[in-house]
């Protein structure tokens, strides 16, 4: 089992929550693949993250060693991209990494054990590779509504676009879409943001604090 599959990952975060049954699932900023068929071509032909990704998977796969050490030197400001940004990480976010001791898997100490690195690099390539369906042409799980798919996204969120989100929300409307205004990608280190998290999926109370589109 990779690490990612053990820990809170850079992509998203799955928090299913059971009450003598399933009572829902949360999708937390999860990531969009740009190969996905229905994403629309006016949405991400200038999305830098787009290309950024083509890129970064090739090289995962056809240079690991030279990814490693890329992510590992010291050289060059370039490479401490994941390690607090400011072009990845909105301000609520840098709050996050300079607060939150627990948030230390994608510094730059972390990625030199080559097994985290390796952990990391095949997680991505599975990501952002080629799927054998698309996720747009999911059914809706609960057609008799007696559990809820939700999607929590911030709208500052510098890794994932929110107008992504809002599509898919769109095309899969039995989704529920709610959006962080202030928030980042590290939304599960907000408390009161995990708070409604819980209360909507376990109670269905929505937080007027958010935007939700049924």
């Amino acid at each position: 089992m990779s690490i990612l599959a053990k820990t809170i990952t850079f992509f998203f975060c799955v928090c299913v929550c059971v009450v003598f049954r399933l009572a829902g699932v949360s999708l937390v900023v999860p990531y969009i693949n740009y190969k996905w068929p229905s994403i629309p071509n006016y949405l991400t032909k200038d999305d830098y993250r787009k290309g950024l990704s083509k890129w970064a998977v090739m090289v995962a796969r056809c240079a690991p060693g030279l990814l490693h050490l890329w992510l590992t030197q010291k050289l060059f400001p370039s490479s401490t991209v994941l390690d607090r940004n400011p072009s990845f990480f909105s301000a609520k976010d840098l709050e996050v990494l300079k607060n939150t001791p627990g948030y230390q898997l994608l510094n730059q100490n972390k990625i030199r054990d080559r097994t985290v690195f390796n952990s990391l690099r095949r997680d991505f390539i599975v990501a952002f590779g080629k799927w054998d369906f698309d996720p747009l042409d999911l059914q809706d799980p609960y057609p008799k509504q007696e559990s809820t798919v939700h999607i929590w996204q911030g709208y500052e969120d510098k890794v994932v676009p929110f107008q992504l989100q809002r599509y898919v929300s769109e095309k899969l409307p039995w989704i529920r879409y709610h959006e962080v205004p202030d928030g980042g990608h590290l939304l599960v280190y907000d408390t009161a943001v995990c708070e409604a998290i819980l209360r909507s999926l376990l109670l269905g109370e929505d937080s007027p604090l958010y935007n939700v589109h049924p």
